[in-house]
């Protein structure tokens, strides 16, 4: 074609493109534009002289990228098909593009850049090494004519290296092929890379202080960051011999970079990644040059010229790089020492610990956060948390904690030089409360840890704050209407945050210290020092209060060795469960409730606590539910202790005395058993006028929560000793089971059974309250009381939860907040007292009278009104451990005539609204009238996503560690990691009992073959490697419908349509239908009528597979031969990632092998001829 249509045609996409790029074009004309483009791209027989001449300088750098676009396009697509010499030409034209074709390194667009790299890098993939052995020598060429060629040359080298090792985007051969050449080559292009760096890094030095060579300084300095990202693409993974050569000269030349403003981050970058190497450790010690005294100083001098120039972005991320290295350095250094390398402790360790020490009390808190893993791993190491410079360095650790722990910090104040630091790493102050909960949490462990090698110190230093913090005047900080008022302080006051770090700091030493020491090393006059402080300080507010009392529970073990103090420490507690504020302080009794339960269960005189708690209990308005719990938890938790059935039964009865009198009055059975007076018992009917302070029915529903909360802490904590011997000498035994295992009974149980009929009628009433006819019953105030709490909603939707001045917004600020709290609770606890009681009250309670009756006619009645949101924990905290803890004797009685009409309605619900989220997703083009992120239909959406989690977590098994209903009789670690399971998984004798019921045997199935094609792929791979596969060989046996048996394969097949586009679930999916196919086919020819059905399928391949599977003595080939070759005859029906769904298939052909593996012929006659064995010898000759 001539030059004047090559003119002519390239007039019309350069005003294509800009018609593309121009924001005022309508978007017909732009849409006609990129037709007209992608048209030419595909079918244009001249594309790349096109390209060639949209390419050229003298274009707008728009139009230049568009032309290269198109040779991109080219050499992608039509690379197979395009003759010899037009490879050549077009290969040769692009070289020429790099050598002269470019605008100078300092102008040209980056983008333009990229895609004339990508264009070279799409020909290796292509051509290197077999049809383009000269390529490297071509680069090495283009490099040396200046440093706009030896930018492009870095960028070319490191898209290959990314191309073929990290994303791997080619086929195997290639791959093989390019990376196998590669490394032959490495030394050569470590050696070109080192000396590029070199020569820039040098040239930029030398003219970076002449102002009339900056241009030339800039471009040698580009040339030098692109060396740096080019080392880092290899680094990982070339040989650590080419990493170490020449005396470690890259690491040294890295250590010099990182003064280097302009380059120190990248040098950095690299030197992370050579650091972080794993591998054979005899490989790993020339790593430990950097604890040489040049590469130490190097590091230090950058660290603080980063630091000292205040909070820059550049300077701030390349700290964060260091301080990764450091780390890396560490883990190097705990892994070489004392191992078989013979790698001694560094003569610059201590230089090393205390940069590592200026990073732990550097302002930022990530930079904090990042050094804690390393220190634990210094402290913990065997050899060196003995030596003395690191035993040195835990006073110095211990006091840096002591500021990291301070709760300073947010990114929206400003009290703290953190909060600068903390605008750069968190985007609100949810994300970074988030983050500092965590390192708190990892500090301790770490704190721990440093105070098993020094407990004394540790013990010394949380004293002498903790005196400080007791003297000190208490600080609210600035004031707001309710603290205003009150004078307390909130949870960011300056002295609670105070108080708060100390409290986690004293916890963590001083609980190490009782661990560590010996009992005659106990510092004990000291700690009753400490605690004679604590008990007469006092204090009216109550979050400094919960601190004390913290610190109360921390000390109290030195009252073992000093009893006297305990009434002291008694009434301390007790006084504070008790203490009132002036006005309402809404404070959460929480943190006080788990002060006195933690504290109680350590009490040695229980008859002295017994009384105490015997007065609080007595007046009902004193205490709030949570502390009565807590404190009845914990004397059942003594009462353990007893190890005597007779004196443990006789206290739990006098303790739930006040709880059975109430809960079996007449007034209480009225109530629990009808959901009209339960309604107005509770308060629910009315309307009140100051939603805020106006509970008429608070002290009713106090009632009925005590008396649950009780129940639940009797069942939960109630229990026999651990040890048979002592369970035997305590009447704790009753006999033996069959398989010789001993019959416990529970002091609990007959105190429990007893209240069980008007639980369950409580149970039946909550349920019942979802009736249209009983909902229309509440009050006005109460018409959203069953709804879902907003921490719900926002725990379901993956909202963080909001971060509150503690007096600004109380727990439910409302009393339909409260009373939705109330049912929430309730409902809650009613099914957590179910679920414990089996494991709790085991024989006692699987055989009281038609329990499976009961239950049908309470826990699941009315369930087709019942919310999702209340189902899931009736099925997690109920179903689930009853079935878990049920003996196999009681599953035809019990858990058969229960489980077979609760999986047959689910599998009903869960297909209903499966259906209407799917028809609500083909709906949803034409009518997006809400777009609310958090709409109703999004959380309705989620909870059936979990919902269904929840009951194929129930019928299955999750993750090889929770056995379930169906537990598989197969290895539980193997079951939580493979993704083929194995065909010889069985069902357990539940699985076996409930199959034998022909419309549960069908609920299942159905449930389990229909899930794989719902939206969750959670759901989906658990049911595809833990339950498809047994549930339907159970069924093999008998007579299968040919209709049944291709649903089933149908199923799977529409399960790899929906989820094929995830490894997981595609390679379990494809395992299903393989067994599926295999074991089925001989006997149903239908199957075979569905494969030919899928698009794309080769019919010639399927005779051949079918062929094989019907001929038994053709089935030579390899398991995981023929699920591969069954993988390709369905790969059209393998969902795709929408990204990929429309993309255009690139083809890279494979090249004749560079390295043909010779198989060696074996002769007979090798052995026959050699009587004395020689022949045998030879075949294992190199």
């Amino acid at each position: 074609m001539s030059a004047e249509q090559v003119s002519s045609l390239c007039e019309q996409l350069v005003k294509a493109v800009t018609v593309i790029m121009d924001p005022a074009s309508t978007q017909r004309y732009r849409l006609e534009a990129l037709k007209f483009c992608e048209e030419f791209k595909e079918k244009c027989p001249i594309c790349v002289p096109c390209g060639l001449k949209l390419a050229e300088k003298t274009q707008t750098a728009i139009v230049r990228h568009f032309g290269l676009q198109i040779l991109e396009h080219v050499v992608k697509f039509r690379w197979n098909s395009m003759p010899r010499l037009e490879k050549v030409y077009l290969k040769n034209n692009v070289m020429g593009l790099i050598s002269n074709g470019t605008q100078n390194i300092l102008e040209e667009e980056s983008h333009i850049k990229d895609v004339l790299s990508r264009i070279v890098v799409e020909m290796i993939k292509r051509e290197w090494p077999q049809h383009w052995p000269d390529m490297l020598k071509e680069l090495d060429t283009l490099s040396k004519q200046g440093e706009t060629q030896t930018e492009l040359v870095m960028f070319i080298l490191l898209r290959l290296a990314e191309d073929v090792v990290t994303f791997q985007t080619l086929p195997t051969q290639r791959r093989r092929d390019i990376q196998q050449t590669l490394t032959q080559n490495m030394e050569k292009i470590f050696s070109f890379l080192l000396t590029t760096l070199q020569q820039n890094v040098n040239k930029y030095r030398r003219m970076k202080t002449d102002l009339a060579q900056e241009p030339k300084a800039q471009a040698n300095c580009r040339v030098g960051i692109a060396a740096l990202n080019t080392l880092a693409g290899y680094i990982d993974w070339v040989a650590m011999s080419h990493i170490t050569a020449d005396n470690c000269k890259l690491l040294e030349m890295l250590c010099l970079l990182l003064n280097e403003p302009e380059l120190q981050v990248g040098a950095a970058e690299c030197l992370l990644i050579a650091v972080s190497r794993k591998g054979k450790l005899e490989d790993r010690k020339p790593l430990m040059v950097l604890f040489g005294d040049v590469a130490m100083h190097y590091i230090l001098s950058a660290a603080q010229t980063a630091d000292g120039e205040g909070l820059v972005e550049k300077h701030y991320v390349f700290l964060k790089r260091l301080c990764q290295v450091l780390c890396a350095l560490g883990s190097q250094l705990c892994a070489l020492v004392g191992s078989d390398s013979d790698v001694d402790t560094p003569a610059n360790l201590g230089k090393y610990l205390d940069s590592f020490l200026a990073f732990t009390t550097h302002p930022s808190q990530f930079l904090r956060s990042s050094t804690q893993i390393t220190w634990g791993a210094l402290f913990r190491h065997e050899i060196l948390s003995r030596d003395p410079l690191l035993l040195a360095m835990i006073p110095k650790y211990l006091r840096a904690s002591m500021t990291n722990l301070v709760k300073v910090g947010f990114p929206s104040k400003t009290d703290s030089p953190s909060c600068e630091y903390s605008r750069f790493d968190f985007d609100s102050d949810e994300d970074f409360n988030a983050f500092f909960n965590s390192f708190r949490a990892q500090q301790g462990e770490v704190m721990r840890m440093a105070c098993r090698l020094d407990p004394r110190t540790g013990f010394q230093m949380a004293g002498e704050w903790l005196k400080y913090q007791l003297a000190a005047a208490v600080d609210i900080g600035p004031m707001n209407s309710q603290n205003e008022l009150l004078c307390l302080c909130s949870i960011f006051s300056p002295s609670f945050v105070q108080w708060d770090a100390m409290t986690f700091f004293s916890e963590s030493v001083i609980s190490q210290m009782f661990r560590t020491l010996d009992k005659e090393e106990i510092p004990v006059n000291d700690g009753i020092e400490l605690l004679q402080l604590v008990l007469n300080f006092e204090t009216k507010d109550p979050l400094i209060l919960s601190c004390v009392l913290t610190n109360v529970s921390a000390l109290f073990p030195f009252v073992t060795y000093r009893p006297e103090y305990l009434p002291q420490v008694l009434s301390k507690l007790f006084t504070a469960v008790t203490f009132e504020v002036i006005e309402e302080s809404k404070v959460s009794p929480y943190s006080l409730a788990t002060v006195c339960y933690s504290t109680c269960i350590r009490c040695p005189n229980f008859e002295m606590l017994y009384n105490h708690v015997k007065q609080l209990l007595s007046n009902e308005l004193l205490l709030t539910q949570m502390e009565k719990c807590a404190l009845m938890e914990a004397l059942v938790l003594i009462s353990n202790q007893f190890k005597d059935y007779q004196r443990q039964k006789v206290f739990l009865e006098e303790l739930m005395s006040p709880v059975a009198n109430l809960w079996l009055s007449e007034e209480m059975q009225r109530v629990l058993s009808d959901p009209e007076a339960f309604i107005s018992y509770v308060g629910a009917d009315n309307k009140i006028a100051d939603p805020v302070l106006e509970d008429p029915s608070g002290l009713n529903r106090s009632r009925i929560s005590f008396c649950v909360y009780t129940i639940l802490g009797v069942v939960k904590r109630a229990r026999w000793p651990t040890t048979l011997e002592e369970a035997k000498a305590g009447g704790f035994v009753i006999g033996c089971m069959p398989s010789g295992n001993p019959i416990y009974r529970n002091p609990c149980t007959e105190q429990v059974l007893k209240l069980l009929d008007n639980l369950l009628a409580l149970i039946r009433t909550h349920n019942n309250l979802y009736m249209p006819e009983m909902v229309a019953k509440l009050g006005e105030t109460f018409a959203k009381a069953l709804d879902m709490l907003e921490v719900e909603k926002n725990a379901i939707l993956g909202l963080p939860q909001p971060l509150l001045e503690l007096y600004d917004s109380p727990v439910y600020k409302t009393i339909l907040e409260r009373m939705q709290g109330f049912f929430c609770t309730l409902y809650d606890n009613c099914f957590h007292i179910l679920g414990n009681a089996g494991p709790s009250m085991q024989q006692d309670f699987y055989t009281v009278d038609g329990l499976a009756s009961q239950f049908l006619n309470s826990a699941f009645v009315n369930l087709n009104n019942i919310p999702d949101y209340r189902l899931r924990p009736m099925l997690r905290v109920f179903v689930k451990p009853l079935v878990l803890s049920c003996p196999s004797d009681h599953y035809e009685t019990l858990l058969c005539p229960m489980l077979g009409p609760l999986f047959t309605y689910l599998h009903v619900r869960l297909s209903q609204k499966w259906q209407v989220i799917s028809q609500r997703s083909i709906l949803c083009e034409e009518d997006t009238a809400d777009d609310n992120p958090e709409s109703q239909e999004m959380l309705e959406e989620q909870l059936v996503r979990l919902l269904t989690r929840e009951v194929m977590d129930l019928i299955s098994k999750e993750d090889g560690v929770h056995a379930a209903a169906f537990s598989l009789l197969v290895d539980d670690e193997m079951m939580s990691t493979d993704v083929t399971p194995p065909s010889s998984a069985e069902l357990t004798e539940l699985g076996k009992s409930l199959m034998k019921q022909e419309d549960v045997c069908t609920a299942l199935l159905i449930t389990a073959y229909r899930s794989l094609s719902w939206k969750d792929t959670l759901s989906c791979q658990r049911t595809t490697t833990q339950l498809c596969w047994p549930l339907l060989k159970q069924v093999l046996t008998g007579s299968l419908l040919p209709d049944a048996v291709t649903w089933f394969f149908t199923g799977v097949l529409k399960g790899l349509q929906t989820h094929g586009q995830h490894d997981g679930c595609m390679a379990a999916l494809v395992h299903l239908a393989f067994q599926i196919y295999e074991a089925l086919r001989p006997r149903y020819a239908e199957l075979k009528a569905v494969m030919e059905q899928i698009p794309e399928i080769q019919k010639e391949s399927l005779e051949q597979f079918d062929s094989k599977l019907l001929n038994p003595t053709l089935l030579k080939v390899a398991d995981k031969r023929r699920k591969d070759n069954f993988k390709r005859l369905i790969a059209g029906c393998i969902g795709k990632p929408l990204g990929e769904q429309f993309r255009k298939e690139v083809h890279i052909r494979n090249l004749p092998s560079l390295f043909k593996k010779v198989k060696p012929s074996l002769e007979t006659d090798v052995l026959e001829n050699n009587e004395d064995g020689e022949g045998l010898t030879a075949l294992f000759e190199p």
